[in-house]
């Protein structure tokens, strides 16, 4: 059972990431830790890494699937794996396709947890800090006991952050659905393309997660 996870910044990708793992027992390869641990191992491909990152630069596909072919080639993967936040690019998808073709293994679903994009607006642009003492809020998940008083100090001052400022928020979800596109036809393509409505409970969309699974 292999599988990718796609979705937008907060569609809830992490929290359905954590119930997949747990439930069918499937290591979670998420790029930022395959980078770690090929730095940490010092393997030739790791040291590539970190010699662009060091620079500042972005590290070239050919590094970054190099490193991943070499994650997936590890014998806990046998039973089925779990990629998130790779491919992130066309070019990646296909070079997945063929080191997995290498491998003797291939993408049994793509599952897109689909959440509209105001609504994620709404979540990601709802958080807001008091400027007293830090004490972080969220004007719909976690407001304030009394509005306009920070629970923990009593402070009435509270700011956002650049990233979490609307215009920002947009632009960045802009960014992402560009990307994501070319990626997600490719698999429609290939028919292993499975969306779902996140704008249910947890629970709810973990059900589905857990029928395409079964299927």
């Amino acid at each position: 059972m292999n599988l990718i996870l796609m979705g937008l910044p907060g569609a809830g990708k992490g929290t359905q990431a954590e119930r997949i793992v747990e439930t069918y027992q499937i290591p979670h390869i998420s790029t930022g830790d395959m980078f770690r641990e090929a730095i940490k191992n010092e393997t030739e491909l790791g040291l590539k890494a970190k010699s662009f990152m060091d620079a500042g630069d972005l590290v070239p596909d050919e590094v970054t699937n190099g490193i991943v072919k070499e994650r997936l080639a590890q014998p806990d993967t046998d039973k089925g794996f779990l990629l998130d936040g790779f491919p992130r690019t066309l070019d990646q998808a296909e070079a997945l396709s063929e080191m997995l073709q290498d491998l003797n293994k291939k993408i049994d679903a793509v599952i897109e947890i689909q959440v509209a994009e105001d609504v994620l607006v709404e979540r990601l642009a709802g958080r807001f800090i008091c400027r007293n003492c830090g004490a972080t809020y969220h004007k719909i998940f976690n407001p304030t006991k009394v509005e306009g008083t920070c629970d923990r100090c009593g402070g009435h001052e509270f700011y956002q952050r650049e990233d979490d400022k609307p215009e920002t928020v947009k632009n960045r979800l802009a960014v992402n659905v560009k990307a994501s596109q070319p990626i997600l036809a490719y698999y429609k393509d290939a028919g292993v393309l499975y969306p779902i409505d996140g704008d249910r409970d947890i629970d709810d969309v973990f059900t589905d997660v857990k029928a395409i699974i079964t299927k």
